[in-house]
């Protein structure tokens, strides 16, 4: 038995996946929430069975220690010496890191390093990786960016029209994220459509908590919509999203809030949740979309920013073989689907509407065999996708 383990390290979680290799075999899957408390969670799933239980995980290392444990006592593995390999997804590669690289210290010196970029995310994916030092010693490592996948984007789509001097001296340029998934669900789709990967054009709006469009040219990323950190581009679950730059200063005067104050209610309390007050969940919006006018102008608002990305990278990629529908909202909610696409009946793309209420979370075409451009609910799997790259620089 050869079990590659992925591990998604969040500020507070670990997401984890047993998968055998080389068969892709799922074995088990889970997540522990609410690490750094003594009320953490812990949610495994194998074999048809779930396990939840509370732990008093108050670090990552105690995390990972915790799901080992679970492994054992639930005889889903035999023993630690079948992991033979852990691979992690990492959210901020900057260009330094163009593929997945095995993981050393000089590697996770790095990534502490970008945590700037990605302060949520980094540090955590850095601790991720030093527990597991710690707890399965002379295990090899692989850390998967979420930013490789966008190194391909050209210089006139990823630069900012800032004096050059601060892009040359401190980086400051477009990244994208969501890499890991959007070449998975890129990939998926063009053999959906029966289309080698490298000769493909595709659109990849990955909806969910976090959002983006991303455009795929020929195997290979032209551009995206998230920018130099995961908040620019689409209005997400707590995320602004594209913004003019003065709002900033404005709200600093206007309120007394610190930068500090504005950058956390940027990521943490708006988008979705802050228009709504309601929910962070779409789900919990849609309930209401109806009644509650705030909920329908939520919508209307994610909706129409989404229209703008697939409009404009459709004209980029001067038309698309195939526009795929993936994350949490993009395969699960075939309300916002529609809402999305009925802006490009001009073209001729037509959803078939029965097909689509009924699509959820698989993948299925959902528009009309007359339709133009054919449109794909798929389902993404990072964590399939890191496996593959750990087993491949591994093995």
């Amino acid at each position: 038995m050869a079990i590659v383990m992925a591990l998604n390290a969040g500020s507070s979680s670990l997401k984890f996946q047993l998968i055998e290799m080389p068969a892709e075999t799922e074995i088990a899957t889970g997540v522990i929430d609410r690490i750094g408390l003594e009320s953490s969670t812990m949610t495994v799933k194998f074999d048809g069975n779930k396990h939840k239980a509370g732990i008093a995980a108050l670090d990552h290392g105690e995390a990972l220690k915790a799901a080992l444990q679970a492994f054992l006592d639930l005889n889903i593995i035999p023993a630690f010496d079948v992991i033979v390999a852990v691979g992690h997804r990492v959210v901020q590669g900057a260009d330094r890191y163009k593929g997945a690289t095995l993981v050393t210290d000089a590697v996770i010196a790095d990534i502490e390093d970008l945590a700037e970029l990605a302060p949520l995310h980094n540090r955590a994916n850095a601790l991720g990786m030093r527990a597991v030092m710690e707890l399965l010693p002379g295990v090899p490592q692989v850390a998967v960016f979420d930013t490789a996948f966008h190194q391909s984007i050209p210089a006139k789509n990823y630069l900012y029209a800032l004096p050059y001097k601060y892009y040359e001296e401190f980086g400051i340029r477009k990244y994208g994220y969501h890499g890991t998934s959007v070449q998975f669900v890129s990939s998926e789709a063009a053999k959906a459509i029966d289309k080698p990967f490298e000769e493909a054009k595709v659109i990849v709006a990955h909806l969910g908590a976090g959002s983006s469009v991303t455009a795929v040219d020929h195997g290979k990323s032209l551009d995206t919509s998230m920018g130099m950190s995961p908040v620019a581009g689409l209005m997400m679950a707590t995320r602004v999203g594209d913004i003019d730059p003065s709002v900033t200063y404005f709200l600093q005067e206007k309120t007394g809030m610190s930068n500090e104050e504005v950058v956390r209610m940027m990521n943490k309390e708006s988008g979705w949740y802050g228009v709504s007050e309601i929910s962070e969940d779409m789900r919990e919006i849609e309930d209401t979309m109806n009644t509650n006018p705030r909920a329908m102008l939520t919508m209307e608002m994610f909706a129409e920013r989404a229209i703008s990305y697939v409009g404009s990278f459709m004209a980029k990629l001067n038309g698309a073989d195939v526009i795929a529908f993936s994350g949490g909202v993009g395969e699960n909610s075939p309300i916002v689907r529609e809402m999305i696409m009925r802006q490009f009946k001009y073209m001729g793309i037509e959803i078939d509407e029965e097909v689509n209420n009924a699509t959820h979370g698989k993948l299925k075409r959902i528009s009309t065999d007359a339709s133009t451009v054919p449109v794909y609910v798929v389902p993404t799997n990072e964590e399939l996708a890191i496996v593959r790259d750990t087993y491949r620089l591994t093995k």
